[in-house]
């Protein structure tokens, strides 16, 4: 069956008014797993853990050992309505390397494997689609493993939630892992596959977006736009045009139109630039160490698009500490009334009155 076919039959399937559904994914370091979860639009709760082995109630030493058979893995519960598990398919996909079959990028063991635990025919049947785009997009094997879900063990409480429990310790892990330079080889720049080269008219796709050309970039973007997002450049502070806005809403890459940022975590730092408390979805941006200016900072940029956005800095407010100090230039606003038109109807939620309380 197509896949195409196969996505929107589990898109009538998982309507609103469904109870939750339950996704897991094993995918290297499960810390990471977890953070790139963390803040999807739909998903309820995260719980990082052990799964696919054959000993019942392991430990993290055992399952260290590569003697258990357990994969480190992310247990996501999720509104179907809100969510589709072909999305959480996307957010899993552009956060593993699925060409390497004895771990991810520094961690390598067996229990560092990735893998998809399908629950049901149809999540076979879409996860095997999206594998099977990939190869054709790359042209070569995908070595994640496709496996009949098995019993998930929770991993001991200091291994939940460990990134947004110690962000300093987990951004130093995951710098010094070098798993962001790893997936913007693997992903950045939407190298190869399908689409026109620009972002879709109506929401974002990972799947088929491929970044235009420098000649295309300079056309469509401002010279501002395109100093910023292509040059590493830097707009002035207090004379840009998000720095002051309040609007409800969503900001998205003004190349691919992937989802950055919400308006629910934005505040006012008194630098003049938008900052942010965390991002909408984690798994759009990718962090690199930068030198310059004589000193070391750590600089965001778009995972597909390899836009540059700004810098992160470990002074910010609750809940995180953390202040992504970003350039108007290299986002696009769009207001909440707009989500359903322009196809970002899933983050609509965010902004109920329920949701706010």
């Amino acid at each position: 069956m197509p896949t195409h076919l196969l996505l929107t039959l589990l898109s009538l399937a998982l309507r609103a008014g469904t109870p939750p559904a339950t996704a897991v994914f094993a995918g290297g370091c499960f810390w990471s797993m977890e953070h790139a979860f963390d803040g999807v639009g739909g998903v309820l709760s995260l719980a990082v853990g052990y799964s696919g082995g054959h000993t019942d109630n392991p430990s993290y030493s055992a399952v260290g050992t590569g003697t258990t058979g357990h994969l480190e893995s992310v247990q996501i519960v999720y509104d179907p309505g809100t969510v589709r598990y072909d999305q959480l398919l996307e957010v899993y996909w552009h956060n593993i390397d699925p060409f390497d079959p004895d771990g991810q990028f520094c961690d390598h063991g067996s229990e560092y494997r990735t893998a998809i635990f399908y629950g049901s025919k149809t999540e076979k049947d879409v996860a095997e689609g999206t594998k099977l785009e990939i190869e054709r997009r790359f042209g070569r094997p995908v070595t994640t493993m496709l496996l009949p879900r098995a019993a998930f063990y929770p991993a001991e409480e200091y291994h939940q939630h460990y990134a947004r429990k110690n962000p300093i310790s987990y951004l130093a892990y995951r710098t010094g892992c070098r798993r962001d330079a790893r997936l913007a080889t693997v992903w950045g720049g939407g190298g190869g596959g399908g689409g026109n080269g620009t972002r879709s008219e109506k929401g974002w796709s990972p799947m088929n977006f491929r970044k235009p050309d420098d000649q295309e970039l300079k056309r469509t973007l401002t010279p501002l736009q395109y100093q910023v997002t292509q040059h590493e450049g830097t707009e002035p502070p207090f004379r840009n045009e998000f720095w002051d806005d309040h609007r409800p809403g969503i900001y998205v890459d003004v190349v691919s139109g992937e989802p950055l940022f919400s308006s629910l975590d934005k505040y006012d730092s008194g630098t003049g630039w938008p900052s942010f408390t965390r991002p909408l979805d984690p798994a759009n941006l990718q962090e690199r160490t930068d030198h310059k200016l004589f000193m070391s900072r750590t600089e965001v940029r778009s995972t597909h698009a390899d836009s540059h956005l700004g810098h992160v800095f470990p002074d910010g407010p609750a809940p995180t500490g953390l202040r992504y100090c970003m350039n108007s230039a290299s986002l696009r606003f769009i207001p909440v009334e707009r989500l359903e038109a322009e196809g970002y109807g899933q983050y609509a939620h965010l902004f109920t009155e329920s949701a706010r309380h």
